[in-house]
């Protein structure tokens, strides 16, 4: 796996701290311990897969959907990193 330069040399996580390991545990089958290693890995999928449907079939409120998937995953990843660090 890659080494997260941030904590290498700031000695801090950094807010994608866990992903390649959940996608690690996605890959194998290990749903909970990919939600519990990166709880947004779930809406960053949706997120990634529903904007590669758009581009084959357009939807009406892409847009708002997508707006809406990329607040969410936003809100998940900084709610993770800062619960870390308490």
């Amino acid at each position: 796996m890659l080494p997260c330069f941030t904590k290498q040399i700031l000695g801090v996580d950094c807010p994608g701290c866990g992903l390649q390991r959940s996608l690690l545990f996605l890959i194998k089958g290990e749903f909970t311990s990919a939600f519990l290693m990166y709880p947004a890995i779930y809406p960053m999928l949706l997120l990634f897969g529903f904007l590669g449907l758009n581009k084959l079939y357009p939807f009406r409120h892409s847009n708002t959907i997508t707006i809406t998937l990329m607040v969410s995953t936003v809100g998940f990843i900084l709610t993770n990193y800062i619960l870390k660090f308490i």
